[in-house]
């Protein structure tokens, strides 16, 4: 639905993510689902959940501003890594459940399954790994076979095939 920019915030001093809608699916599906998406992230204050910068229209285009993550995907790592230790997984673990919970609770679903959009990394004030953007998936261009022109999951992957047991081996029985 977008496409994600590494940008540099003039004003501030800083590295940022610039969001803008793409003017071909603007066309086709309208700018509602972009301003929602923006709306909505306004109002999310999590600290696993990246904040709002700005927002925007210029030269026709609709955008919004948030921190620039940098660091590698949870997916990349785990393609790297295979496994990540069980403390590490367990503190990620947690704080994503406590940012789906807060987004849950304020009547957002997280439609982005996957470790695309889990920045493993900690923050300087060691609030643990953030969650980019709940709503719809963010730090992703849309590119990406397993999505929908209009940005839905189209793949489906059991928990057997994902490796998504619920239980901590060794287990009795």
């Amino acid at each position: 639905m977008a496409t994600v920019y590494l940008a540099r915030d003039l004003k501030h001093g800083r590295h940022v993510a610039l969001k803008v809608l793409r003017p071909e699916l603007a066309a086709v599906l309208g700018i509602e689902r972009f301003l929602s998406e923006i709306r909505v992230t306004a109002h999310l204050q999590h600290p696993h959940i990246l904040p709002l910068f700005d927002s925007g229209q210029a030269g026709g285009l609709i955008y919004y501003v948030m921190p620039h993550v940098e660091g590698e995907s949870l997916r990349q790592r785990l393609e790297r890594e295979k496994e990540l230790p069980i403390e590490e997984a367990l503190t990620l673990a947690t704080s994503v459940a406590g940012a789906l919970d807060y987004a849950h609770r304020h009547g957002v679903i997280h439609r982005a399954g996957g470790g695309g959009p889990v920045r493993s990394i900690y923050t300087l004030s060691l609030q643990g790994p953030r969650t980019p953007q709940l709503f719809l998936a963010n730090q992703f261009d849309n590119h990406s076979p397993s999505m929908s022109p209009d940005g839905r999951w189209v793949a489906y992957v059991s928990n057997e095939s994902g490796r998504l047991e619920v239980y901590v081996r060794p287990f009795p029985g």
